[in-house]
C-alpha cells in the first residue's frame, strides 16, 4: 500500500470501535462521515454485539467531493495533509455511483441514508428518494450557509425567504431530514 492511502480493513475495525464508544457515551445516532467500504455493516455488527441494537446508523451514503465544504475545512483546518478527497468522495457528475452507494448502505442495514451537499444535488436527493424507502437526510453544508450569509450581509437576499426556500426545496426533492447550519433560525421562523 502506498503512503497516504487508506487501508480499508483495519479502518473498519477502528470505525466499529468508535461507533460503540460513541453509543456508550450517549450518542443518539452514529453518523460516520468517512467513505470506507463496509463501514455500516462493521458498525452495525459491533453495536449489536455490544447490546446497542437500537442505536441507529445514519450513513453518509452520497458524499460528493465538493467545493461547498470550503468554509468547514478552513475553520477546522482539515484540508488533507496528503493527496485529496477525490480518492474517496464522489465525483460530482456521477449520479449512478451515489445510487450504488445508497443501495450498498441499505444492504448493510443503514437506518438513514444521506446526500451531501444539497444545492447542486437536488437531482441526487430525488433519485435516491425514488429508489429507497429508508429515511433520507440532506446535509446543507458550510459553503451553502456561508453563501447565504454573505449575500444577506450585502443586502442581495432576504435571509428568511432564501433559507426557507432552500430547505423547502430539499424536502420537496425527497429529504425526510435536513441537516443545516440554519437550523435554529429556521426553527424560530417556522414557529412564528
Amino acid at each position: 500500500m502506498a503512503a497516504g492511502e487508506v487501508d480499508n480493513d483495519p479502518s473498519l475495525e477502528l470505525l466499529a470501535w468508535m461507533g460503540v464508544s460513541l453509543a456508550e457515551a450517549g450518542a443518539d445516532v452514529i453518523a460516520r462521515s468517512d467513505m470506507i467500504d463496509g463501514r455500516v455493516a462493521a458498525i452495525r455488527a459491533a453495536l449489536d454485539e455490544s447490546g446497542l441494537e437500537s442505536t441507529p446508523i445514519m450513513s453518509y451514503s452520497a458524499k460528493y467531493n465538493s467545493a461547498y465544504y470550503g468554509p468547514f475545512h478552513e475553520a477546522a483546518d482539515s484540508a488533507p495533509q496528503l493527496g485529496d478527497r477525490r480518492g474517496y468522495q464522489m465525483d460530482p457528475p456521477n449520479v449512478q455511483e451515489a445510487l450504488r452507494e445508497v443501495r450498498a448502505d441499505a444492504e448493510e442495514v443503514a437506518d438513514i441514508v444521506m446526500v451531501k451537499p444539497v444545492l447542486a444535488y437536488f437531482d441526487v436527493i430525488r433519485a435516491v428518494r425514488v429508489r429507497t424507502e429508508l429515511p433520507l437526510a440532506a446535509y446543507n453544508v458550510s459553503g451553502e450557509y456561508a453563501m447565504v450569509k454573505a449575500a444577506v450581509a450585502r443586502g442581495w437576499l432576504e435571509e428568511r425567504r432564501i433559507v426557507l426556500e432552500t430547505l423547502t426545496g430539499s424536502a420537496r426533492a425527497g429529504a425526510d431530514i435536513i441537516i443545516t447550519y440554519h437550523a435554529k433560525d429556521a426553527a424560530r421562523w417556522l414557529r412564528e
